[in-house]
């Protein structure tokens, strides 16, 4: 049932917020806007046509059903393992009557490897919080290093947009700003992402963005 049929001034009001925040914001492309929308159905669970419909504006952007796999798996240490879950077997459903799957393309997992890409001073920083937390964190950390199909820029992105929707704008927010910034996006393209998450819920974009200000003032000698 679409939107339309649901109501009409409602219908209205959406299409209006969608055009500005799609159409409006030229510093992300289409297929990191498809990307990010997926974050979001991701984070807020909201799996139902909206989810199908952004999956198949995914794949007219040029996404594949393994590089939805790949983000899907990339964000699930910030979503949560069960939302993830849930989503993927969603995905799996839509693929089944789009008539579409995956080739079965990953990377290395190395679960049982050691070490982690963490920064070291970030690891020890929880290392010292909670030894066993830190251990978590590398295993998460060291399962997705090998990840290809999905560029740094568009990880970085993906979790800055976890952060917002989920409010988590101290330590983490800051790692993936930074990461962002470290993989050639302009201050300009980091506010871009903040201000897109308003789709998904306007007043925690608005308290992210104050965030984020603060954050690049303080980053800007590395950011000029």
């Amino acid at each position: 049932m679409g939107l339309q049929t649901l109501d009409s001034v409602f219908t209205e009001m959406h299409d209006a917020t969608d055009r500005l925040l799609s159409d409006g914001i030229p510093e992300l492309s289409a297929r990191e806007k498809a990307l990010l929308r997926l974050v979001a159905d991701v984070c807020q669970q909201t799996l139902g046509p909206t989810f199908e419909e952004h999956v198949r504006t995914a794949y007219e952007n040029g996404l594949s059903p393994d590089d939805l796999r790949e983000l899907l798996r990339f964000i699930s240490y910030d979503s949560g393992y069960p939302a993830a879950a849930t989503a993927l077997g969603r995905l799996v459903a839509i693929e089944r009557d789009l008539g579409v799957s995956p080739t079965g393309a990953g990377h290395a997992v190395n679960a049982d490897g050691t070490g982690s890409p963490l920064p070291a001073a970030m690891l020890q920083s929880v290392r010292d919080l909670n030894e066993g937390f830190a251990d978590y964190m590398s295993l998460q950390s060291r399962m997705r290093a090998d990840m290809r199909m999905l560029s740094v820029r568009e990880r970085a992105f993906a979790t800055m947009t976890v952060d917002v929707l989920y409010q988590t704008l101290n330590e983490s927010f800051r790692a993936h700003v930074t990461r962002a910034l470290g993989a050639g996006a302009t201050p300009q393209d980091v506010r871009a992402v903040v201000r897109f998450s308003a789709l998904f819920g306007m007043t925690k974009a608005w308290r992210a963005l104050i965030v984020l200000e603060e954050l690049l003032a303080d980053l800007e000698p590395a950011n000029p």
